[in-house]
């Protein structure tokens, strides 16, 4: 579960926010706060991993708690939400590495988006014993990681996106083509399973596959990644 504490000093738009959080299964709300003693009071009493923080509150800019966030805090990720337009605000979000900017009032379809990006940010990162290329579009933007986002987005039931990643990468280092029964092997999972998202790339026109006769006659479908779809 990811920890998020929000800082709104309106208690109306922190339960709008609050609700936006229930619906999301991978989030649990561990505080509010109404101003940035609060704030600051919540993330050390408690674990968190976000913070949704407003810009104007009674006590202090949510702006100015950055620099000591970073210092006393620096795992926690920070989402500014805020009606704050002014373009100093968002310079000094970006210097401190703030993860997103949302200008109120958010609509529910784009806080979603905005937590569904940081979500998949995070398993991507857990997940990965390294970073490559692929991974760092993802973090950092542009065009590449936009398509992306828009890939995982549409992807139908049965077929997730981090398994679709691990058998595109297989069939990209089998230049020869590979088998469902080898694609299972080296992602550990069944033969059906790994059918399953081969036959789905093939059918986006991302991998081809063709029938080859083995020893015994019996043929088998050798699945490869099309060249002009190679990651």
């Amino acid at each position: 579960m990811i920890k998020v504490v929000i800082a709104e000093d309106d208690f109306r738009v922190a339960q709008i926010h609050e609700g936006f959080l229930a619906k999301n299964q991978e989030m649990e709300l561990v505080g509010k706060a109404m101003n940035a003693k609060e704030t600051l009071d919540i993330l050390r009493e408690n674990c968190v991993d976000l913070l949704l923080l407003d810009v104007y509150m009674p006590d202090q800019l949510g702006t100015e708690l950055l620099h000591r966030i970073r210092a006393d805090f620096p795992s926690i990720d920070i989402m500014m939400i805020t009606a704050a337009k002014e373009k100093t605000f968002l310079e000094k979000a970006l210097r401190y590495g703030v993860e997103q900017y949302l200008i109120k009032p958010v609509t529910l379809e784009k806080f979603q988006e905005a937590m569904k990006a940081y979500v998949q940010k995070k398993v991507t990162l857990n997940s990965a014993a390294e970073v490559n290329q692929q991974i760092l579009d993802q973090f950092f933007g542009g065009e590449k990681a936009k398509k992306a986002a828009e890939k995982r987005n549409n992807l139908p039931p049965g077929i997730d996106y981090l398994t679709l990643d691990k058998v595109t990468h297989i069939l990209q280092e089998e230049k020869e083509g590979i088998t469902s029964e080898r694609v299972g092997e080296k992602m550990g999972a069944s033969r059906t399973t790994a059918r399953r998202y081969l036959e789905y790339l093939v059918g986006t026109k991302d991998a081809s596959v063709e029938h080859v006769y083995g020893i015994v006659g019996r043929p088998e479908r050798r699945y490869r990644l099309r060249n002009d779809r190679i990651v």
